[in-house]
Parts: C-alpha cells; sequence; structure tokens
C-alpha cells in the first residue's frame, strides 16, 4: 500500500492556495469544479501531496488542532525568519527535543498545524 495524499477542507480556496503555495513551497497541479458548490485542487509532487476541498455547505471548518503535517527543511533558521516576515504566528517553537532534529509549528488559514523540520546529520 502506498500513501498518496492528505486532504483537508477549506474555508477558502484562495487563500489556502496562497499559504501551499508560498508558505509551504508546494506547486499547485490540478484546480477543478467537482460539482455546482465543490472546488478541489491538488498540490504537490513526488511523495508530498495535498488535496484542498472547498464545499460551499460546509462553513466554518477548523480541519486542525489533531493533526500535524510535517515538512523538511534545509535551514529552519531561514525558515523561520522567512515566517516572521510574512508575519505568521508561531504556535510551538522552535524546539529541539533531541540532536537529530528541531521544529517549529505555524497553522494554516483552516487550523491545521504545519510542522517544519530540521533533521541534523551525525
Amino acid at each position: 500500500m502506498k500513501f498518496l495524499w492528505t486532504t483537508i477542507l477549506v474555508n477558502n480556496m484562495d487563500d489556502s492556495l496562497k499559504f501551499y503555495e508560498e508558505i509551504v513551497g508546494l506547486k499547485l497541479v490540478d484546480r477543478f469544479q467537482a460539482g455546482p458548490q465543490m472546488e478541489i485542487s491538488f498540490l504537490g509532487e513526488g511523495e508530498t501531496k495535498i488535496e484542498l476541498i472547498y464545499n460551499e455547505n460546509f462553513k466554518d471548518i477548523n480541519s486542525g488542532n489533531r493533526v500535524t503535517l510535517g515538512f523538511k527543511v534545509e535551514s529552519l533558521d531561514e525558515m523561520l525568519n522567512f515566517i516572521k516576515k510574512k508575519d505568521i504566528n508561531i504556535i510551538t517553537g522552535p524546539v529541539q527535543p533531541n540532536s537529530k532534529i528541531k521544529y517549529f509549528i505555524i497553522q494554516d488559514p483552516n487550523g491545521v498545524k504545519i510542522q517544519f523540520a530540521e533533521q541534523m546529520t551525525e
């Protein structure tokens, strides 16, 4: 079995696409209407893929709080500076639980926790 993607229900497709493209760095691969009140977008290539679904019938969605999506970064310090320049609130960290990893967590426009992690080599 192979993991395909993570699906997130969103409150606003444009805001969510902007976040995942500009902040996380995922490329928009497909965007289409899936019915009269539903729109779907796919982002990412290779092993990292996210599906965003907007449905006019679902209001005030809070997709987060119980799930965290982790993304590898080459430099946590550079990512911290980038996030601060974008005026995005850091909700956890930076934290270094051991000598092999350090990370911090923000939230996407829908409340999903996004973890940026730098893995250290020994």
